[in-house]
């Protein structure tokens, strides 16, 4: 994954818009048994909180694993929920990702289908990000559709 295969997932979409995140709370658990060779297996569950295009609250479950070399990668859901570019609903996104070494990463993720809910209905969606080691607030990029709200009668 890079920069270029973010930005073709950007391009199919009608609205592109820019955030932040920022983990709120990082629980990681190890599934593999102690001292086990070879790679190794986790899950975490994240809470993270945005801002920019989206405003508020995202809820993740990651499997993750870990090779020797200390690289991996990652794939998890996320619920978001509060708002995008002033819309108010909710929506998943699947992640997946992967880091190097020194834990930089890139994630690119796209909204599960029929996920979206209140005025964020019908909301199709993809984009990424690239963290690296030391970041506290994380630029995302995100590129979306969504069908027009009904006119208030």
């Amino acid at each position: 994954m890079s920069t270029t295969s973010i930005d073709r997932a950007l391009a199919a979409h009608a609205v592109r818009i820019a955030g932040t995140f920022r983990h709120a709370d990082w629980q990681e658990h190890q599934l593999s048994p102690e001292g086990a060779e070879g790679p190794k297996l986790a899950n975490a569950t994240v809470r993270n909180s945005y801002a920019g295009g989206i405003e508020g609250e995202g809820l993740s479950a990651y499997a993750i694993t870990y090779f020797p070399d200390g690289t991996g990668g990652f794939s998890g859901l996320q619920l978001v929920t509060g708002r995008l570019d002033g819309r108010a609903g909710s929506f998943v996104l699947a992640e997946h990702g992967t880091f190097a070494a020194d834990q930089s990463l890139t994630c690119e993720f796209t909204v599960m289908p029929g996920s979206g809910t209140g005025e964020l209905a019908g909301l199709t969606g993809a984009g990424g990000y690239v963290y690296e080691p030391g970041t506290q607030v994380v630029p995302l990029a995100f590129g979306y559709s969504l069908p027009a709200l009904p006119e208030a009668g």
